[in-house]
């Protein structure tokens, strides 16, 4: 996206946080802008996986042994999907 579309925000950080950004971008050459821009949207990606496989999850509970709950050939697939969208 190019700096022209982009939101700014303050985003104060701890000092031994900020020192560890710093000496990344240092070490890496990639401004610390970037670098936080990209551990924000991996976070976010991370959380809205993580929040799916709980609510799957929920639901899978909650409806076990009703007409919603999954045939059983498809069970074993939907426990493997859960479990690596847990990770």
């Amino acid at each position: 996206m190019p700096e022209s579309g982009m939101k700014k925000m303050h985003l104060p950080l701890p000092p031994e946080t900020h020192a560890r950004l710093r000496r990344e971008s240092v070490a890496s050459g990639i401004p610390t802008t970037v670098i936080a821009r990209e551990a924000v949207s991996e976070w976010l990606d991370r959380r809205e996986r993580e929040r799916i496989a709980e609510e799957l999850q929920a639901f899978a509970i909650a409806n076990a042994g009703s007409e919603l709950d999954l045939e059983e050939r498809f069970e074993s697939a939907a426990a493997d999907t859960l479990a690596e969208a847990a990770t």
